[in-house]
């Protein structure tokens, strides 16, 4: 089995996980300061990938896709939240973003390649409209954004959340990979898809 190598960066208020891939130069979400974080770091970035649009997730979108000239990948329904700079405002947040120059829109597919790199992308909604999650099968790991987290789910009780519709996903999409699959979260530490079936208390009933 091959060994995906990344660079993580944790940022912003919500203490977000931005997963950056050396190999291919494809950076998974990116929240707040993760463009200097990258400065920092010598990163270029080729490739981001968004599992979804919550401003946590897309602090520096904009910013990066303008500085390092990146393909943007998002969900067709993450659209509306990465290209309308006052979507949060309309929803009752006070944050405004720099929005997006048009990504390409992905859906649910068995295999795509990516930056040159092959995933399965999973459609798993519930926490927020359009989440993605991407499964790198060769080395057995799912870039999971907020769908499956150790010991918890994404919360469902922003606009567009959805409780059974999250855990339906969970439990028809993500338990189905195997046990022995690695979940790298949007937030706090990295899992297993055994782990979580048998200890996520979500996931019990």
């Amino acid at each position: 089995m091959e060994t995906l190598q990344a660079d993580i960066f944790t940022g912003g208020l919500f203490e977000t996980n931005s997963y950056y891939l050396p190999d291919s130069r494809i950076l998974v979400d990116a929240p707040e300061d993760t463009a200097d974080w990258l400065q920092r770091q010598g990163h270029h970035v080729d490739t981001l990938l968004l599992t979804h649009g919550h401003v946590d997730h897309v602090w520096d979108a904009a910013r990066i896709q303008r500085e390092h000239g990146c393909a943007v990948y998002y969900h067709a329904d993450t659209a509306p939240m990465v290209l309308d700079p006052e979507f949060y405002k309309r929803v009752g947040f006070l944050w405004s973003i720099e929005p997006l120059v048009a990504g390409l829109h992905l859906g649910e597919c068995s295999d795509v390649a990516l930056g040159g790199v092959i995933f399965q992308v999973l459609e798993v909604p519930g926490h927020c409209p359009g989440s993605l999650c991407f499964l790198h099968k060769a080395s057995g790991v799912l870039l999971g954004g907020d769908v499956l987290f150790a010991g918890g789910v994404g919360r469902w009780d922003l606009p567009g959340g959805d409780r059974e519709l999250l855990l339906s996903g969970i439990r028809s999409k993500l338990l189905t990979l195997g046990d022995e699959i690695r979940v790298w979260p949007g937030h706090g530490p990295t899992t297993t898809i055994g782990r979580e079936r048998v200890g996520n208390p979500y996931l019990q009933d």
